[in-house]
C-alpha cells in the first residue's frame, strides 16, 4: 500500500490534470453542474454496480470516476469564487469530528491536526451527553441528535433524507432515521403480525379492482416487507439486486438454449421455458 505522502501526491496529480483539461479539451471547458449531474448519477450507480459484484478492479476504477466528479465540481465552484476542494474537504473533516464526541472534543473541530480523546488535557473534557458510544447502533442514535444540532444541519428528522434517492433506498433510511430517535418496534417479531395486516389489506383492494386504492396498499405492502428486513439487519436493496442477477442469469441461460436449438422463446411453450429455468436453477446452483 502507498504512504499517506504517496496518497496526497497522487491526490494533486488528479488535480492538476483536471486544470489541464479545464483549460485545454473543449469539452471540459464547456461543462458545468448541470451538465455533470447526469453523469455523475451514472458513475454513482457504476459504483454501486461493482460493488454488488464484488469486482474490486471494477471498484478501484468507478470509486476514481466517483473522485473525479468530485474534484470537478469542487473545480467550478472555484472558478465562481465560491469554494474549492479544500473548502469540501475541511468541510466533512469537521463535520465527522463534531458528529463524533465519542472520539473528540468538540474544540477539536478545525484543527489542522485533531487529536482524538484520550489526547485532550483531562480538565478539558467537558461532559457531554453525546460523549459514549459503546455500540455502532449508539452512534446512530447520536447522530440524529446531533444533526439537528449543527448550524447547517437538519431541521427535522427526516430532513435530511434526500427526495431524489431511490424509493427502495428512501424507505429504509426514513425507517432508520426514525429508528435512532426511538421511533421503532420494540421486539422486532411484532412487525410480521404488520406485514400479514397489509398483505391481506392489498388483497382485498385487489379483489375489488380498484387500482388506486390497490397501488397505496401495495406501497404499504412493501414499506412493511422493508422493515421487517430493517429489523433483521438485512439490506432490502442488496437483496432485491441479488433476486434481480439470478433471474437474469436464469433467463439468459433460457434464452441461450433456445438461439442453440433455432427456437425463438415466442415460439416455446410456458411448459418449456419452466423445464429450463429449473435446469438454469441446477446449473448455477454452486453460484447462487
Amino acid at each position: 500500500m502507498h504512504t499517506r505522502e504517496e496518497q496526497m501526491k497522487a491526490f494533486a496529480r488528479l488535480l492538476d490534470v483536471l486544470d489541464q483539461l479545464r483549460e485545454k479539451c473543449p469539452w471540459d471547458k464547456k461543462q458545468t453542474n448541470e451538465s455533470l449531474r447526469p453523469n455523475t448519477i451514472e458513475e454513482t450507480f457504476e459504483l454501486c454496480d461493482a460493488i454488488i459484484k464484488d469486482d474490486i478492479q471494477d471498484i478501484k476504477k468507478e470509486l476514481g470516476d466517483v473522485l473525479m466528479h468530485t474534484c470537478f465540481y469542487a473545480m467550478i465552484a472555484r472558478e465562481k469564487g465560491q469554494f474549492d476542494i479544500a473548502d469540501v474537504l475541511n468541510t466533512e473533516t469537521d463535520k465527522l469530528i463534531f458528529r463524533h464526541p465519542h472520539v473528540y472534543h468538540h474544540s477539536q473541530v478545525g484543527a489542522a491536526d485533531p487529536k482524538p480523546l484520550p489526547y485532550v488535557p483531562a480538565d478539558d473534557q467537558t461532559t457531554d451527553e453525546y460523549s459514549t458510544a459503546e455500540t455502532s447502533s449508539d452512534v446512530l442514535k447520536n447522530w440524529e441528535q446531533i444533526k439537528l444540532k449543527e448550524k447547517d444541519g437538519n431541521k427535522t428528522v427526516l430532513s435530511g433524507v434526500p427526495s431524489a434517492l431511490p424509493s427502495l433506498i428512501k424507505a429504509y433510511r426514513i425507517q432508520d432515521k426514525a429508528r435512532n430517535v426511538g421511533f421503532d418496534w420494540q421486539r422486532r417479531e411484532d412487525v410480521w403480525e404488520k406485514v400479514h395486516e397489509e398483505l391481506a389489506e392489498l388483497e382485498a383492494e385487489l379483489q375489488k379492482e380498484d387500482k388506486e386504492r390497490s397501488t397505496d396498499e401495495l406501497g404499504d405492502f412493501l414499506f412493511s416487507v422493508i422493515n421487517a428486513a430493517r429489523l433483521y439487519h438485512l439490506n432490502p436493496d442488496n437483496a432485491l439486486e441479488r433476486t434481480n442477477q439470478k433471474f437474469i442469469r436464469r433467463f439468459n441461460y433460457i434464452e441461450e438454449h433456445s438461439i442453440r436449438a433455432g427456437k425463438p422463446l415466442t415460439e416455446m411453450t410456458l411448459e418449456e421455458m419452466d423445464a429450463l429455468w429449473n435446469e438454469a436453477k441446477r446449473h448455477f446452483a454452486s453460484e447462487e
